[in-house]
């Protein structure tokens, strides 16, 4: 008859119910992460929404085609794209790059919008979109111009998450794995080793020398076994008790018989003994071999599965690291638009600013040209006479000033710009005098700063000089005082910003702080993330201060902190080391 293992049947059943479990568990983690990354795809698009609506609404309603396919081919670059449309109002496509559908599908989602200002839906099986509408304002009013389809499909899904469901997967595998051993090792110490030597012990009973053949077993804990013990003990010493009362009566009977006896039963008791011990050793042979067959049997699994894992970490280890280039290229290319988008926006407030003393010029010069044609009229015609020279002398002089002082200011304007927009564009690092060089930094937002009535005050020793990149600190102060007067100085008529400069052991310590609105415990430790702006939607990118951390840290190796209250002003401590070689 077959007998059936008890402890592994028990043991086959609590690992079903687990290895169950565990599938489940891991099956529903799979799914949530594949909703979760959708979601934070959506999010991402509506992001995007945000960051190119102004533009696209533009090139649309200015009928440049070229500019809005430019944007979509820029688009088209980000990896979660697979595809872009842009329709206009008449729903007639301006330009369809990347993934493609049916003109009869983009009406019906253009439809399914017609009457809500965005939406997120699937388009067909394993692609999702985002659509948009282009809005243009214009004196007042708005005027839809068109819309735009954002896709992205399960695929991107599922490239996000591929690392996340196998460390999922050989997180359940190595849990299981670990919880066979441990249960196996569990079973076979408390219930079949036991077990199993009760049973042998059991077996080579001599019912010859029955106290010779009571259990004695290794295991000490006080548990069911051990009943089963202490009963068969039980039973010898009664077996034992019976045979001495058996023996007595035979020495009354036959004493004679009893002493051939007595030899007979020594000689057999030690054949008997004898013959158990090696069947004892024997047996304990028979079991360490089948323990070291199963240990090696282990060992060759583990190593398989070890090595298993290990390639898959070493693939995973590689697609992260590319991945990573690419995020690092990305932000790099992110922040050089940015640090242009900056300098286009000073050029831009310097040639305005520039225009004003040129016209002046301009005026000038023309009155001093038709002084000197009447002056000449009249010296042909002997008209000459000692008044009309004082008069165009005095006129010249005062054309010559007015000339003078217009071309030197605009002469200042351009010097200050063209230090800051040579530094800028630089990545090179030279000897600066820090209070000239934030003096030019100043002069050449002169055109921003004077449609305001803020004013800045800049404490610096004159003696002050590091060596350092002046394109980034030129980009870090000017960044500063933009956000001030964008974000801290909304409905602040005289706003007031504070720029400690001095040198402490090689250290250039700047101290920078405004007087505007401040900011919450929460913005605050928002401040430095990318793309976080309190001005979403009106103009602001939210990659000011992030611009000006990465500065700080990654190119000029220093560091920056920031404190600030509600209505109590911001402030910037920045601790930047001479970068002399």
């Amino acid at each position: 008859m077959k007998v059936t293992s008890l402890s592994r049947k028990l043991l086959t059943r609590v690992l079903s119910f687990y290895f169950i479990l565990t599938v489940s568990v891991t099956g529903i983690q799979i799914i949530a992460e594949y909703f979760n990354t959708k979601n934070h795809i959506n999010s991402e698009l509506l992001t995007l929404e945000k960051t190119i609506s102004g533009s696209l609404t533009r090139a649309v309603w200015e009928l440049n085609t070229q500019q809005a396919i430019d944007i979509s081919e820029g688009l088209i670059a980000i990896p979660m794209i697979k595809g872009i449309i842009v329709t206009d109002e008449a729903n007639n496509v301006i330009t369809q790059l990347g993934e493609t559908i049916s003109p009869e599908k983009i009406k019906a989602h253009m439809g399914r919008y017609k009457n809500d200002s965005n939406g997120i839906s699937s388009i067909t099986e394993g692609l999702f979109g985002h659509s948009f509408p282009l809005i243009f304002e214009f004196s007042g009013r708005t005027t839809s111009v068109g819309r735009v389809i954002l896709l992205s499909s399960d695929a991107v899904i599922f490239s996000r998450i591929e690392v996340g469901i196998y460390f999922l997967i050989g997180n359940a595998m190595v849990k299981t794995a670990f919880l066979v051993f441990l249960f196996t090792l569990a079973f076979n110490r408390l219930l079949t080793s036991p077990l199993h030597e009760l049973t042998e012990q059991i077996r080579q009973v001599d019912l010859d020398d029955p106290e010779a053949s009571k259990l004695h077993s290794m295991n000490y804990e006080q548990n069911e076994l051990n009943v089963l013990e202490d009963a068969y003990n039980n039973l010898i010493d009664e077996l034992v008790d019976f045979k001495e009362k058996l023996a007595k009566s035979q020495q009354e009977t036959d004493l004679a018989k009893e002493q051939i006896d007595e030899q007979n039963l020594l000689l057999e008791q030690e054949v008997a003994k004898k013959t158990s011990s090696l069947s004892s050793i024997m047996l304990k042979m028979e079991v360490q071999q089948k323990q070291l067959l199963q240990q090696k049997q282990s060992l060759q699994e583990e190593n398989i599965r070890r090595s298993k894992t290990e390639k898959t970490l070493l693939t995973t280890n590689k697609e992260l690291i590319h991945s990573i280039e690419e995020l690092n290229k990305a932000k790099e290319r992110l922040l050089e638009t940015e640090k242009m988008a900056s300098l286009g926006k000073i050029s831009a407030e310097v040639s305005h600013e520039i225009s004003t003393p040129v016209g002046i010029s301009i005026t000038s010069s023309s009155f001093l040209l038709e002084q000197i044609v009447r002056l000449k009229q009249a010296l042909e015609q002997n008209k000459m006479s000692k008044r009309s020279i004082a008069d165009f002398i005095e006129n010249a002089n005062k054309s010559a000033e007015l000339l003078t002082s217009n071309l030197n200011r605009a002469s200042e304007l351009l010097t200050s710009f063209k230090h800051v927009a040579v530094d800028q564009t630089s990545d090179k690092t030279r000897l600066i005098n820090v209070g000239n060089y934030i003096d030019q930094i100043i002069q050449s937002l002169h055109p921003k700063l004077k449609k305001t009535n803020h004013c800045i005050k800049v404490h610096c020793d004159e003696s002050i000089e590091v060596y350092s990149h002046p394109g980034a600190i030129a980009q870090i102060i000017i960044n500063l005082i933009i956000n001030s007067i964008t974000h801290a100085f909304t409905h602040i008529n005289r706003g007031e910003i504070t720029i400690d400069v001095k040198l402490h052991h090689s250290k250039l310590i700047i101290d920078y702080k405004d007087n505007g609105h401040g900011m919450s415990n929460t913005a605050l430790s928002k401040l430095f993330d990318a793309f976080y702006t309190t001005k979403e939607g009106k103009g602001g990118t939210g990659l000011g201060t992030h611009i000006v951390k990465n500065l700080v840290v990654d190119t000029l190796n220093g560091t920056i902190t920031a404190q600030s209250e509600e209505e109590q002003g911001l402030s910037y401590h920045i601790e930047l080391p001479d970068m002399r070689s």
